[in-house]
């Protein structure tokens, strides 16, 4: 029995120090993913805005989507790839279209993968310093608006 024990022992000693040595990364958890979303859909209910929003992880992959009652049918899409390309571009989606606006030799960033939307109303989810997600809202009469109730989503997490 104790040589059994002893075996196993040393069979299994290099896996846990390999598990330990496992990278970890920050991620978003569901929760508060889902919390965001609520709060960027009141806020623009609030204002009389029947908005879509989307929440996805840092991977891209969609974790919330939420369309408000009369939300248009076109806002899904928006407000997917609105959280899209700021959670794969690490920054706000306004921002983004600036940049291109100014440096139209950066024009192609547009054509770099069929997700993204580079439109006012996306903002990255950043916790602790770590890049875990991204937020976009679509369907109010104007992008800086979609980008006020996904700061209220942000702000109902405490995300930065």
């Amino acid at each position: 029995m104790i040589r059994s024990i002893t075996l196993a022992t040393a069979l299994l000693t290099p896996i846990a120090a390999f598990a330990q040595d496992l990278p970890t990364a920050p991620y978003l958890p569901l929760e508060m993913a889902t919390t965001a979303a609520q709060a960027a859909v009141a806020a623009c209910s609030a204002e009389g805005h029947n908005v879509s929003v989307a929440i996805v992880a840092r991977s891209g992959e969609t974790k919330v989507l939420l369309r408000a009652d009369n939300a248009g049918p076109h806002t899904v899409g928006s407000s997917t790839g609105k959280a899209f390309t700021s959670a794969s571009m690490g920054r706000d989606t306004a921002g983004i279209a600036d940049f291109i606006g100014g440096n139209p030799e950066n024009g192609g960033l547009r054509d770099m993968d069929s997700r993204l939307v580079i439109q006012a109303g996306g903002l990255p989810i950043r916790i602790g310093g770590a890049l875990v997600g991204g937020i976009g809202v679509g369907g109010a009469p104007s992008g800086a608006i979609d980008e006020t109730c996904a700061r209220a989503g942000l702000d109902a997490i405490g995300a930065e």
